[in-house]
């Protein structure tokens, strides 16, 4: 299936760990904003990410699950001060739903139903019909649990896993407060095309070529899918590229489809 993402990743290579650390300024207003969105994963490149949005001066908008890391969970108490500290440089979080529960399909009746697979959790990988009270409750257990790890409000906002949905889904994720996130339906580099060594200089410049103001760039903080772990290699290039075509970064909170629905629900 051909996930509708723009996708930033591949390999970060041999990143320079120096840098001060500090709160980010106050971005200045430009015609020509883009959004990085990261979703949680194994999170083996969550503090190369880091280090590259703060030397760039970058804000992105984190969509959190309890995704499998290498001790615990994404949102447990081993990531907790990570989380505190892009809370406190000025990034966002929403929801990815904690389980990761992707939707199958909806289901008949009056009521809205839908079969679903979470692929996290003690029933990983099993198909169950949910009411929409049931999805609602997945995706607030992750926006309540990362609000508590970064201190800092989550929007109302959601991503789910594969950008699957239904009309009925969305429309229940609105009832209980989420707006879904669109995302851009044309690729970056995926892990496979990248290779071990990430993007070349050409494909990252192919890449800033077609970005257009208003996308969403998507990307996994490390996936256990893939022999290299899915990170963003050409990130830092991608930015600096990008900046030199005049464009900026902004979090989820300022997006047009966004930003009234946001600013709504304080």
């Amino acid at each position: 299936m051909r996930i509708r993402r723009r996708h930033l990743t591949g390999l970060l290579a041999l990143c320079t760990l120096a840098g001060s650390a500090g709160a980010q300024t106050q971005p200045q207003a430009c015609d020509k904003p883009v959004y990085l969105a990261f979703d949680t994963g194994s999170m083996a490149v969550a503090p190369l990410v880091a280090v590259v949005l703060q030397r760039q001066q970058v804000r992105a908008t984190f969509f959190a699950s309890a995704a499998t890391t290498a001790s615990g969970d994404a949102l447990d108490t081993n990531w907790a001060p990570w989380w505190k500290a892009r809370g406190a440089e000025g990034h966002a979080f929403a929801s990815r739903t904690r389980d990761e529960v992707a939707w199958l399909g909806d289901e008949r009746g009056v009521q809205p139903q839908f079969r679903v697979r979470p692929a996290l959790g003690a029933f990983a990988g099993r198909t169950f019909t949910w009411s929409a009270a049931k999805y609602c409750e997945n995706i607030a257990q992750a926006a309540d649990r990362v609000g508590y790890v970064t201190g800092t409000r989550p929007l109302p906002l959601f991503r789910a896993p594969g950008g699957r949905t239904s009309p009925k889904l969305l429309a229940a994720a609105q009832g209980c407060g989420y707006l879904h996130v669109d995302a851009v339906p044309v690729g970056f580099l995926s892990s496979a095309a990248a290779g071990a060594k990430g993007p070349d200089d050409q494909q990252i410049a192919q890449a800033v070529a077609r970005v257009r103001p208003g996308d969403v760039l998507a990307a996994h903080l490390g996936v256990w899918s893939r022999e290299v772990p899915q990170v963003p290699v050409g990130l830092e290039p991608l930015i600096t590229g990008l900046k030199a075509q005049g464009f900026c970064f902004r979090t989820l909170r300022d997006h047009p489809a966004y930003r009234d629905w946001v600013a709504a629900r304080p």
